[in-house]
């Protein structure tokens, strides 16, 4: 979670320094419009791939499929175009790799790998504590006490002990 904090104040400095370099070598002019159309491109992106995702899940419905490959490609399509958007080259460079149809493969199984992983861990604290709250009280915690039952009769309202009688 550090690394991720650090990483989240970095980048932009990092982007910064990165858009002052290449403005420093080829021009002011060159780099805003580079950023420019980079941004463009990301746009466009975004647009293409939300439609691309739509029309490719109704047809993986229409054949009885569920279009999860399709979406996690719309998914990545749409974080690389997010990525061109921002204004930099770093984030330029990761919004094309997510773009890449073999880069996009890779990190759409790894992602879902991840889930599955999370998923089945998940199951298995929720098994493990199904188990243990159907145990009754001695078998779920050692030393328990069972409750203490009174039997009875309710009659008109009132509580009547059967000891009583």
């Amino acid at each position: 979670m550090r690394a991720f904090l650090l990483l989240l104040l970095l980048f932009p400095v990092l982007e910064l320094f990165v858009l002052v370099k290449v403005g420093m070598s080829i021009g002011f002019l060159a780099t805003f419009l580079l950023v420019v159309a980079g941004s463009m491109l990301g746009v466009f992106v975004i647009r293409v791939a939300g439609l691309a995702t739509a029309m490719s899940a109704r047809e993986s419905l229409a054949r009885g499929e569920l279009p999860a490959q399709q979406m996690m490609d719309g998914l990545m399509m749409t974080v690389g175009g997010g990525l061109l958007v921002l204004p930099g080259f770093i984030s330029d460079v990761l919004g094309v790799i997510c773009l890449m149809p073999f880069t996009r493969r890779l990190l759409a199984n790894k992602v879902r790998q991840r889930a599955q992983d999370q998923a089945a861990r998940q199951r298995a604290f929720a098994e493990n504590m199904h188990a243990a709250n159907s145990a009754g009280p001695s078998e779920s915690r050692p030393g328990a006490r069972r409750p203490e039952v009174i039997e009875g009769e309710v009659i008109e309202g009132e509580y009547e002990p059967l000891d009583k009688k």
